[in-house]
């Protein structure tokens, strides 16, 4: 093989997304991925039953849809189709009823009641804003182009989701749909920050939508591999890398590998400072993984749930935050959050005729080996009464799988790492995409602007390549 420019580790969004702005600069790119299939964390597979295709990790895209580089990309002309369901998110309660995000926030507010006109002045105002946000939200630590609309956004944002609930909305209902949105973030909704998930997350809703691709995440990660072919870039499945040393000479090795793997690989060639503060790199929750094929739609006693692509499980604001609090503190939960994704019932695509599929994670301790299972489907039958009637087959991920699945989940940690305030504008160092070699970087998760299926942290260790080369 000729001595490419580039080489990437690990083929997620991240790890897609640095090989193709190198290759756009005119770099030779070869990626190498250790699983068989390519994608990391936007794969799709039958693990249920055949004809029935399940998201492994990531299902829902927003931040695809939102991501300024992604957006720049042709994807639609190598597949991608973004369906955007008739709500975002409903979030049902025990009386049978469920608060609804959908993407117009006039709708959303004028369902809210008292909250409506609260709901309104926040996403109202991150929906008209966001031009001026997005590239500090979705990008590294840096001086702000408009410093002004980014310290309005971050004072509300430092906060804690419960503490920006309680002083925000007077209805545990709209608390509760917030609290679940900000939950996302996997850090206690008491913590600081954890109401920027929320503002941030249910700000996407209503700019791009919490969209799904048709067809499964793996039609997103295959638009981007054949886009990078046609810039020259090579892909090579089922290639683990176990060491730097293996590889062939090249201008630059960008790592979609959170820390710990990165320290595997790479350990042997760095210094022992830097080594250590990988060391230090703090992993979170895990997540416990459920998909289920199905032989019709979740029976959901609020009929709004039906109209949803994402439906948040967990009642009240204070049962959620229960939940998320024993899972941070190593106790699994008795009644978890269960976040809960059903695309067949607007993408038939991907089952048989008249069946369904639907896929469902809750917040565990990391690496915890509880089985959460029937703690799942009884939140699942207290909203949606006879759900466990219409299973016909399961597929259940421990974190231990879910890190089995991908490396860069250790403990079954999705985000590849605590985001909280320690941890969110230094990840997974002070040096965030840089090493101390020279050539040598990291384009995961673990490095700004973190989790979601934007590419963004594989762009901006590309641009960092890039002009090093340059200097």
């Amino acid at each position: 093989m000729p001595h490419p420019d580039a080489i990437v580790i690990g083929s997620g969004p991240n790890g897609l997304a640095a090989a193709i702005a190198l290759a756009q600069a005119g770099w030779k790119v070869t990626v190498f991925e250790a699983e068989a299939t390519i994608g990391g964390g936007a794969r799709s597979a039958e693990l249920t039953l055949p004809g029935f295709v399940h998201d492994v990790c990531s299902a829902v895209h927003a931040t695809a849809a939102a991501s300024p580089f992604l957006r720049t990309l042709p994807l639609a002309r190598y597949g991608v189709e973004f369906i955007d369901p008739p709500s975002c998110i409903a979030h049902p309660f025990d009386d049978g009823t469920a608060a609804v995000v959908e993407r117009s926030v006039e709708r959303t507010a004028a369902a809210l009641g008292g909250d409506g006109g609260a709901y309104a002045r926040v996403y109202g105002g991150l929906q008209r804003n966001w031009p001026q946000l997005e590239a500090s939200v979705l990008g590294p630590l840096q001086w702000p182009r408009h410093p002004l609309a980014l310290a309005a956004f971050g004072l509300r944002a430092l906060r804690s989701a419960d503490g920006f609930a309680r002083s925000t909305f007077a209805d545990q209902r709209t608390r509760a749909l917030f609290g679940a949105t900000a939950a996302h973030g996997m850090v206690p909704l008491d913590h600081p920050l954890t109401a920027g998930f929320g503002l941030v997350l249910g700000a996407m809703a209503h700019i791009v939508g919490w969209v799904i691709p048709r067809g499964g995440a793996q039609k997103l990660t295959d638009a981007l591999v054949a886009f990078l072919r046609t810039l020259g870039g090579e892909v090579i499945a089922n290639h683990r890398v176990t060491s730097l040393d293996e590889l062939p000479p090249a201008r630059a090795i960008l790592c979609d590998l959170s820390p710990r793997p990165f320290l595997k690989v790479a350990g042997s060639r760095l210094p022992a400072s830097y080594r250590r503060s990988l060391e230090r790199y703090r992993y979170g929750m895990g997540v416990f993984k459920v998909d289920w094929a199905l032989d019709a739609p979740i029976p959901w006693r609020a009929t709004e749930c039906a109209k949803a692509s994402t439906v948040h499980v967990c009642g009240t604001m204070a049962e959620l935050m229960q939940s998320e609090r024993q899972a941070w503190s190593g106790i699994a939960p008795e009644r978890p959050f269960v976040l809960v994704v059903q695309p067949t019932l607007f993408d038939p695509s991907r089952a048989p005729a008249g069946k369904h599929t639907a896929w469902a994670y809750c917040h565990v301790p990391g690496g915890s080996t509880v089985n959460m299972l029937p703690r799942v489907e009884a939140q699942l039958e207290r909203f949606a009464p006879g759900f466990r009637d219409r299973i016909l087959a399961r597929s259940v991920m421990s974190p231990a799988e879910i890190e089995g699945h991908n490396a860069n989940y250790v403990g079954g940690d999705i985000g590849s790492g605590v985001a909280d305030l320690r941890q969110f504008f230094t990840r997974p160092t002070w040096r965030a995409y840089s090493t101390p070699v020279r050539g040598l970087y990291l384009c995961s998760a673990a490095t700004p602007p973190g989790v979601g299926v934007h590419g963004m942290c594989g762009y901006f260790a590309a641009q960092r390549a890039l002009a090093d080369a340059r200097a």
